[in-house]
């Protein structure tokens, strides 16, 4: 099955591989299982997946160093999948540019939902209306010098230089532009990017925020482009221009 989508799974337990290998192949995926992240790092060289699910807890190996390795590589998704249940070590995956995390154990439905949700954020898309009632294609969002082209999926910045943003923090900032003016609750967020309800402890939109921040703000201490609404979410401020 060349055509079908590929997909990495990075874990030192065979019988967790194996699981996934099946029941990934059995949904129409190619599937590769691996034992170490530099056999993922060889793998990403000859022949890259559309996502990688990553297992951090790898025997002598920095599990975070091979996560920020799969992001650098372009438009590969990631998925963490491990043990640890800590919510630093979520945050710190997120901050790496992780598209989801999941906690073992699993279900497999869930896991299979939130692969797809993942592929599509990372498919490309045809432009698309900024409201309901406007009938012209919107190609890009300017706001504060900057350019958003929603078809291209690119962010290009004042300066003339396209800034590189993970899948999520595209779909995050997308929504934000579309929706500018409006107070975001987290739960809204998380919807319209992720597709899911938060968990109890969910930091994925929080640290998003904070990324997208370091990108796009003079001052991201003193945010003027995305600011916090304390208890209620956040507010896309600046003016957007269609073109």
């Amino acid at each position: 099955m060349t055509s079908a989508i590929h997909i990495a799974v990075v874990d030192d337990e065979a019988d967790i591989t194996q699981l996934l290998a099946h029941y990934l192949t059995g949904h129409g995926f190619r599937v590769t299982r691996l034992a170490t992240g530099r056999a993922l790092v060889e793998l990403l060289a000859r022949d890259a997946p559309a996502l990688v699910l990553l297992d951090l807890g790898l025997p002598g190996e920095d599990g975070f160093a091979v996560a920020r390795q799969v992001r650098e590589h372009g438009n590969c998704g990631l998925v963490i999948l491990t043990g640890r249940g800590d919510a630093v070590d979520k945050i710190v995956g997120l901050e790496l540019g992780a598209d989801d995390y999941v906690t073992k154990p699993f279900d497999l439905r869930e896991l299979l939902a939130r692969i797809n949700a993942v592929l599509r954020r990372l498919a490309p898309r045809d432009p698309y209306p900024l409201s309901a009632g406007n009938s012209k294609s919107v190609r890009t969002l300017c706001f504060e010098g900057w350019q958003l082209d929603l078809g291209a999926r690119q962010l290009t910045g004042p300066d003339g230089r396209e800034v590189v943003l993970t899948s999520g923090e595209f779909d995050l900032l997308s929504t934000f532009a579309q929706h500018r003016g409006r107070v975001l609750s987290r739960d809204f967020l998380l919807e319209e990017t992720r597709g899911r309800e938060p968990g109890p402890f969910d930091r994925t939109i929080d640290v998003q925020v904070g990324r997208l921040r370091r990108k796009l703000e003079p001052d991201p201490e003193k945010p003027r482009i995305l600011k916090s609404v304390r208890g209620v979410g956040y507010l896309f401020a600046p003016p957007v221009e269609e073109i």
